[in-house]
């Protein structure tokens, strides 16, 4: 197995964007394929690394990029000074992912058919809003995500299978919006799930996350129990 790595260019209305691809070409036969949607700071090393790991798994890994090639936040000001828009205009959030999709299925290594979507935080919104949009995907995974509903979507209709890997308690995303994301996956016809950890807080999956004053917690237990969930809710979509 040897882990090949490229980068992929793409553009949006203008704005230049940049995702990170892992595969392994051992595999001749085109893969199923998973897309990274990063956190608040911007495509990092940890989305590059999470689309490696993929590639581990026998996927294809793409992390994507949501803010512009080279675009990266090194403060929680900028981090939230590069987010907010796309908050705020979740139009404009939903064609950005659904256009790297878009990209995704177009690369040789990818089954078209095989696509799925990962997020983190900000990222977990994005892959919801994805699911939100009817987007055919095989399914959508939002670790620690964002469960705020999307305002120019008011009655979604979802066809891809949700994960949600939540800490119960990320003070970002407190019970009650739990339990209205899962009333909307109701309504919407979803098939889903929540797992929901308890004495973890917001970024579990994250090792540089420390600041418990903001609720943002590193939690290698919660992180190992989401993973193997998230491996076997992959594994189910794309047998």
């Amino acid at each position: 197995m040897a882990i090949q790595t490229r980068t992929v260019e793409y553009n949006d209305g203008g704005v230049l964007l940049e995702a990170y691809m892992a595969w392994d070409d051992s595999i001749a036969q085109p893969m199923p394929a998973v897309a990274v949607s990063h956190a608040w700071a911007g495509r990092t090393e940890f989305e590059d690394n999470k689309a490696e790991y993929l590639a581990q798994l026998g996927y294809v890994g793409f992390a994507l990029d949501m803010y512009g090639k080279g675009v990266r936040g090194s403060s929680a000001e900028e981090n939230a000074a590069l987010m907010t828009p796309l908050v705020q205009n979740r139009a404009a959030l939903q064609q950005r992912i659904a256009l790297a999709i878009e990209i995704l299925r177009e690369q040789p290594e990818v089954d078209a058919d095989k696509v799925a979507a990962i997020g983190f935080c900000f990222g977990g919104l994005c892959v919801l809003d994805l699911a939100r949009t009817g987007a055919e995907v095989s399914g959508v995974v939002s670790l620690h995500g964002l469960f705020m509903p999307a305002d120019n979507l008011p009655s979604p209709k979802i066809s891809a299978k949700v994960l949600c890997l939540h800490g119960y308690d990320d003070p970002m995303v407190p019970p009650e919006q739990v339990n209205a994301l899962a009333s909307e996956l109701t309504a919407a016809g979803a098939d889903w799930q929540i797992h929901a950890y308890g004495n973890t807080k917001h970024a579990f999956t994250n090792p540089q996350a420390n600041d418990d004053a903001a609720g943002t917690v590193y939690c290698p237990v919660a992180e190992r129990r989401a993973l193997i969930s998230m491996e076997n809710f992959l594994a189910e979509i794309f047998a």
